[in-house]
């Protein structure tokens, strides 16, 4: 097996990677950008969108409960965030604080799955921005053809979601041009998205009727915890600040300063909005209704015969929503650009603009599968997405924390955690049961994608790391080879396995039910090949997949000791 699968890159030659690379970017932003930066990636489709639907079909009035779980469980991760960006101030964000602390197959795997988070969250952005969008022209009378409107699953006659892809390829000309050009845009929807929210808060509050927050949790506690997994992705973007860590003036002061800021103030709006939101119309009576569920806090306002403050509103939510977007396609090249950097990728997407000093061939790259995608996806396929692997990448940041102050106790900590290791653990349980509570369907989609992230890592980036020995290589037999393939697979499987029967059990004892796991929507797609899904049969199967791991695992092993020639 390959000796630097679990080597880690020190802090000092990350740092150093990146100074004597030739690859810098430029570093303009302050505090306040970092900070406004947070702000444009938090307060957008989840305040607009998801307030509505996670408040009609997952918690009820309890919303606000749902927002306060999230945020916490953020508030854990942010802290670990700020440590991490302080102390190794490099654009890869968690991919770099894993390879830091974790290994290179760990920080293979977070990278992998950052590309899935931005890129994933990027797409449901634009399919929202694209709903708000139209709302406004619909209010000046203008309504597009429908061939245009929409994914062509999403309504009858559509074909493509135009206005989601145009806004796509807009907002990859801005990156493109500059960090300071995309900042000060950046700046301006954020004022505008502020402004609306505040506005909703003060017009809303005198419509609220106390009775419409009873029952305050009808479906429950397990509901609250759903809905703040569902919620959950209206906080992403604290975590993209630490991507534009090497465009940061002064990135050990200013980038903790970013991350939590942007985090207490998003979350204070946040619950104001989902309290006067329930309070105004009972959530739970419209789970059905369309128009409430595509924007919710429009819809509000519109039933309390307001239809001029829902129409500022929405345009506050398309600015709101377009920060959101730039955010997230500014930070998603970041990581594709470290990871092409350190040798994991193909070398050439990690060029730099010779004159705007951006990342252009993976900004490029990037809005232009996001712009495909989201002009041709249902909203309702790649949401749930986004939440998942941004939980799976805190999880990882949490327990990367309490590694290194093991193995680097004497580091120099610009911002650190406090507490010791309490905040971290916290953060590692709270993210962990967000991820439960979500459905069945996105685990599978997560598990897929994270085996073929590992399907190129060991084909590609495993032979192309700087960390590799090529000594190691060239003395290895064909026969080691295939063992370490075997083990490899073996790996993969026991994982798969091991998180089938998690999810199988935790629906049989009943932590999760089986409204919200949604076992039926993963069997509604296996029996279009004949097969079964339940909570019982997918427990059996995950079983199977662990001992034919073990299996595998034990044969590789065998016949790559064989292969070196060291039979005991």
């Amino acid at each position: 097996m390959d000796s630097h699968l679990l080597k880690t890159k020190s802090i000092e030659q990350l740092v150093g990677d990146v100074e004597r690379g030739g690859k810098a970017l430029r570093r303009t932003l302050t505090a306040m950008d970092l900070t406004l930066l947070g702000i444009g990636a938090i307060i957008g489709t989840g305040i607009f969108v998801l307030t509505g639907t996670a408040a009609a079909n997952q918690a009820g009035p309890a919303i606000t409960v749902s927002y306060l779980v999230a945020g916490l469980a953020c508030a854990f991760a942010a802290l670990c965030y700020a440590e991490f960006a302080a102390m190794i101030p490099i654009a890869g964000s968690a991919y770099t604080y894993a390879y830091a602390t974790l290994g290179e197959i760990f920080a293979w795997m977070i990278g992998w799955d950052l590309i899935l988070e931005y890129a994933v969250g990027s797409m449901t952005v634009a399919i929202g921005w694209s709903g708000y969008f139209q709302r406004i022209l619909a209010g000046f009378g203008l309504d597009l053809p429908v061939w245009m409107t929409a994914a062509p699953a999403a309504a009858p006659g559509a074909v493509v979601n135009l206005p989601a892809v145009i806004i796509v390829l807009l907002i990859m000309i801005l990156l493109v041009v500059g960090i300071r050009e995309s900042a000060r845009f950046n700046a301006v929807m954020v004022a505008i998205k502020v402004v609306a929210v505040l506005f909703f808060l003060a017009t809303g509050v005198w419509y609220v009727r106390p009775e419409n927050w009873t029952p305050f949790m009808p479906y429950a506690w397990s509901g609250v915890m759903t809905g703040a997994a569902v919620v959950f992705f209206a906080y992403i973007g604290f975590d993209a600040i630490s991507t534009t860590a090497e465009e940061a003036r002064n990135p050990r002061r200013d980038l903790p300063i970013g991350i939590i800021a942007s985090l207490v103030i998003c979350t204070v709006l946040y619950v104001a909005v989902a309290a006067v939101l329930s309070g105004i119309i009972p959530v739970v009576e419209f789970r059905d209704n369309a128009q409430f569920l595509n924007a919710p806090v429009a819809y509000a306002l519109a039933v309390t015969d307001l239809d001029w403050a829902a129409g500022l509103v929405s345009a506050g939510a398309v600015a709101g929503i377009t920060s959101v977007l730039l955010v997230m396609l500014m930070s998603q090249p970041r990581i594709f650009f470290s990871m092409s950097r350190d040798g994991l990728l193909p070398p050439g997407v990690s060029k730099v603009h010779p004159r705007f000093q951006t990342p252009y061939i993976t900004t490029i790259i990037t809005c232009v599968i996001v712009a495909i995608t989201a002009g041709l996806v249902p909203i309702q396929v790649v949401g749930e997405m986004t939440s998942i692997g941004t939980l799976f990448a805190f999880v990882v940041v949490c327990t990367a924390v309490v590694v290194l102050r093991v193995t680097r106790p004497d580091a120099h900590r610009p911002f650190r955690v406090p507490g010791g290791a309490v905040i971290p653990v916290l953060g590692v349980l709270s993210c962990l049961y967000l991820m439960v509570s979500l459905s069945v369907m996105t685990w599978v989609r997560l598990l897929v994608w994270l085996d073929i992230g590992m399907f190129i890592y060991w084909f590609y980036g495993r032979t192309h790391s700087p960390l590799a020995d090529p000594r190691e290589a060239a003395t290895r037999s064909s026969l080691e080879s295939l063992g370490d393939r075997l083990t490899v697979a073996g790996y993969v499987l026991l994982f798969n396995g091991a998180a089938i029967v998690v999810l199988a059990l935790l629906t049989e004892w009943g932590v999760t039910s089986e409204a919200l796991a949604r076992w039926s929507e993963l069997d509604a797609l296996t029996s279009r090949v004949g097969m079964e899904v339940t909570p019982q049969l997918a427990d059996r199967l995950g079983l199977g997949i662990i001992g034919l791991g073990f299996g595998v695992t034990i044969a590789g092993l065998g016949i790559a000791r064989v292969g070196s020639g060291r039979m005991f």
